[in-house]
């Protein structure tokens, strides 16, 4: 950027994959944020599980597995290793592609594709943990003459002020899912996100395509906005400086209408749940039959509970979209 204020979007595109941006640096999010893949190989394992399930419905053996925003290939190891080790998927053959605008990390698996953007026409599961959050928006609020105006923002410290009224697909958007009426609401306009899960899931010929996120419905959107920073484990002020990552929860309700074809929309506790993850404990007995055994589930059980927990990543929203086979001839664009 060459001048001082702008619109949000413009400014977190910068910061985050700009040239020195947030997401370029060498220790990837995980020096900064905890997800679901570094909390637990549960959620690999799960992931796993959800692959085989799609190649079934599929009637293959050989699926695609798309990692959207794949961080150093976290999630990606983490499946192949429980295909490998875990419950096993006999015969089955798996192209993992991971999706990232960073460099590819020194000593990943080779199995691993590094790609800058999503194969196309490829069949499977594309999954997509915590990437819309870092699509980048524009935010709106209300000014004292109940008028909804961009808010522009100096990068240099994160000050605000009201740009110009909103207008155009991004009003229309407003409208129809995040109405504002009151001065000082504010929103992120979801209509990039939107756009670039439907791009996502139109690179799928045929399968299941997985959004995990922070999430809100129209019917629960929060009246200030969500927009917040991160680094180093800790909840910074948004400056997008490049210093930290820009993330704002999304509007997963949207980016499901995006998309022409069956949806569903349902919270992390739940979705883990039908992939056999449990916060059960193991029975006390067998404390005394097998205790290496009882270590092992206890301290399973304790990651489970991580993943789906109520007020934390249980509550994570999961936007699950099949893709039906596509016509003989169909080309993606």
């Amino acid at each position: 950027m060459t001048y001082d204020w702008c619109r949000w979007r413009e400014a977190s595109e910068t910061a985050l994959y700009g040239e020195a941006g947030f997401y370029r640096r060498p220790e990837g999010p995980a020096g900064h944020f905890r997800t679901s893949v570094h909390a637990s190989p549960l959620f690999a394992g799960a992931v796993a599980r959800l692959l085989v399930r799609t190649a079934r419905e599929l009637g293959t053996d050989s699926v695609a597995l798309v990692d959207m925003g794949a961080g150093r290939g976290e999630l990606l190891t983490g499946v192949l290793a429980a295909l490998r080790d875990g419950d096993p998927a006999p015969g089955l053959t798996v192209r993992a592609c991971a999706v990232e605008i960073a460099a590819r990390p020194p000593g990943l698996d080779p199995a691993v594709e590094w790609c800058s953007e999503p194969p196309r026409g490829v069949s499977g599961l594309l999954f997509a943990n915590e990437w819309l959050d870092n699509v980048p928006t524009e935010i709106a609020e209300v000014d004292p003459d109940g008028v909804p105006r961009y808010v522009l923002v100096r990068a240099a410290d994160g000050a605000e002020r009201l740009g110009d009224p909103v207008t155009g697909e991004d009003a229309r958007w407003l409208s129809r899912w995040w109405p504002l009426t009151r001065p000082g609401e504010r929103a992120e306009i979801g209509r990039p996100r939107d756009e670039a899960w439907a791009s996502a899931v139109s690179s799928l010929a045929a399968g299941t395509a997985v959004a995990v996120d922070y999430a809100h419905v129209r019917a629960a959107r929060p009246p200030f906005g969500t927009l917040t920073g991160f680094r180093g484990g800790r909840e910074v002020p948004p400056v997008p400086d490049g210093g930290c990552d820009l993330t704002s929860h999304v509007a997963l309700d949207s980016c499901a209408a995006a998309v022409d074809g069956e949806a569903e929309l349902t919270d992390q506790r739940t979705a883990l749940s039908e992939l056999g993850v449990s916060g059960e404990r193991p029975p006390l007995v067998q404390a005394s039959t097998d205790p290496a055994g009882y270590v092992r589930a206890l301290a399973s059980a304790g990651e489970a509970a991580e993943l789906t927990a109520r007020g934390g990543l249980g509550d994570f929203g999961w936007l699950r979209q099949r893709v039906p086979e596509r016509e003989e001839g169909y080309c993606p664009a």
